[in-house]
C-alpha cells in the first residue's frame, strides 16, 4: 500500500480474512502498527520522542494559562436547504442560523479551518484535549471531524500538516505531546473505529451488553435541566451541532448509561445531532465507547463516573444547582447515586472487569444502609429523569 493512500487498514481483497485478523487485536496494537506502516512519527524504526503515547500528559484541566482562540467558523447561507427541509415535511430539532451555517461547505473552507486549527489550536491541543469549560464550546478542538467524515480533507493531509508545523522553525512551538495526542486521534481512534465497523455489523447495531431499556429524558431534546454540565453540553450541542469527545463521553453518554437508556435511542440522539455523525463512525463510538454495549469490543471497561470527575475536568460543577460533592440528599448531584446503583445494578458482570472491579468490591464494603440511602436516592432520580 503506497504512502498517502486512504487509510483503510482492514479493507481489501482478502476482507473475511482481515476482519477476522482484525477482531483479535486491541486499538494500541493497531495504532503502533499504522505509525510503521506509513511512517508516521518514527525515528529510526521507534516512536518520535521514545514513546508511542503520551496520554497522560493530556489531561489538565482548563487552567487559562493559555487564553482560549476564536473557533473557525464560517457565515454560510443554507437557508435554500432549511426551506427544502421544512416543506417535505422533515421533522428536526436543535437551532441553525440557515443565513449563517458556521460549518464549511467547501474545500477551500475546510482547508482555512485546517490551517487555523494548525496556526493556533494545535500547539495547546493535547494539553487541554479532556478539558470542558463554560467559557468555549470547542477549547483547542480542531473542529475537523466534519471536513474529514464528509471527505472534504484527506485523513493523511490533515496528519501531514500537523507534522508539518510542528517541524516549522517560527511561530509556536509544537510538542510531541501536542502532536502525538492529535495524530493518535485520527490515525489511531478514527481508523480503529472504522476497523470495528467493517468487522462486526449489523450485528454491532443490535447490541445491548446491559439490557438497558429506558428512554432518552425530554432535556436531550431541549437542554432544559438544572445539571450544569449537562445543559452545557446539550445547548451547545442543539446550537453548534457539535460537542468534544468528552463532552460526548463523560457528560451526555455517561448520564445516559447511568440512567439505563437503550442504546437505540442513544445512538439515534447522537446520529441525529452532531454535524460529523456519519454512521461508520458515530455508531461503534456510541454503542462502543460510550454506552459499553458491545461488551468490552471497543472500550475496556464502561465509560462511567460520578460528579468528581466531572469537576476535576471542568468548571461546571462551580455554577451547578446540584452539589458535587454530595451523594444523597436535597440537591446531591444525580451523577452520585446514579453511579453507585450503575455498579450494584452491574455488579455481576463488572465484578470479572479488572478496570472496575475494584469499584464493585468498594460497594460491597460499604455499610449496609449506606447502600440501602444511595440505592433509594438513585430510584427516587430515575423516577423523575425529566424533572432532573
Amino acid at each position: 500500500m503506497k504512502k498517502g493512500t486512504t487509510l483503510r487498514l482492514i479493507l481489501g481483497d482478502q476482507l473475511n480474512a482481515q476482519h477476522r485478523w482484525f477482531r483479535k487485536v486491541r486499538k494500541d496494537t493497531i495504532y503502533r502498527l499504522m505509525r510503521k506502516r506509513y511512517d508516521i512519527l518514527m525515528e529510526d524504526g521507534r516512536p518520535a520522542g521514545g514513546k508511542w503515547n503520551y496520554d497522560h500528559s493530556n489531561r489538565r484541566r482548563y487552567d487559562s494559562a493559555v487564553p482560549l482562540p476564536e473557533p473557525a467558523v464560517f457565515d454560510n447561507d443554507v437557508s435554500d436547504i432549511v426551506a427544502m427541509i421544512d416543506r417535505c415535511g422533515v421533522p428536526t430539532f436543535g437551532d441553525i442560523d440557515a443565513r449563517g451555517f458556521i460549518w464549511p461547505v467547501t474545500r477551500d473552507q475546510a482547508l482555512h479551518q485546517l490551517s487555523t486549527f494548525i496556526d493556533h489550536r494545535l500547539p495547546h491541543f493535547g494539553t487541554y484535549q479532556d478539558a470542558m469549560t463554560a467559557g468555549s464550546w470547542c477549547l483547542f478542538h480542531s473542529l475537523l471531524s466534519f471536513g474529514l467524515n464528509t471527505k472534504m480533507l484527506h485523513p493523511m493531509e490533515v496528519i501531514q500538516a500537523a507534522i508539518a508545523r510542528s517541524q516549522a522553525t517560527s511561530g509556536v512551538t509544537v510538542s510531541i505531546e501536542q502532536l502525538e495526542g492529535f495524530v493518535r486521534q485520527i490515525l489511531g481512534w478514527r481508523e480503529y473505529m472504522r476497523g470495528i465497523y467493517w468487522s462486526h455489523m449489523p450485528a454491532y447495531a443490535a447490541m445491548n451488553h446491559f439490557g438497558h431499556t429506558a428512554g432518552l429524558p425530554d432535556f436531550y431534546w431541549t437542554a432544559d435541566t438544572r445539571m450544569n454540565c449537562m445543559r452545557k453540553a446539550i445547548s451547545q450541542s442543539l446550537t453548534h451541532a457539535y460537542a468534544h469527545h468528552i463532552q460526548r463521553l463523560m457528560i451526555t453518554g455517561n448520564f445516559a448509561l447511568l440512567a439505563g437508556v437503550h442504546p437505540d435511542r442513544v445512538d439515534n440522539w447522537y446520529l441525529g445531532v452532531y454535524i460529523d455523525a456519519v454512521q461508520w463512525v458515530e455508531i461503534v463510538n456510541t454503542r462502543g465507547m460510550s454506552q459499553f454495549a458491545d461488551g468490552c469490543i471497543v472500550a475496556t471497561k464502561p465509560y462511567v463516573s460520578s460528579a468528581n470527575d466531572i469537576h476535576k475536568m471542568s468548571d461546571y460543577c462551580e455554577d451547578c444547582h446540584y452539589l458535587w460533592r454530595k451523594p444523597t440528599g436535597d440537591r446531591s448531584c444525580p451523577f452520585n447515586s446514579l453511579y453507585w446503583a450503575f455498579i450494584h445494578r452491574h455488579r455481576q458482570k463488572l465484578a470479572g472487569n479488572p478496570r472496575v472491579a475494584m469499584m464493585v468490591r468498594t460497594w460491597n464494603r460499604m455499610k449496609d444502609d449506606r447502600r440501602q440511602e444511595l440505592l433509594a436516592q438513585a430510584e427516587t432520580y430515575r423516577a423523575v429523569l425529566n424533572d432532573l
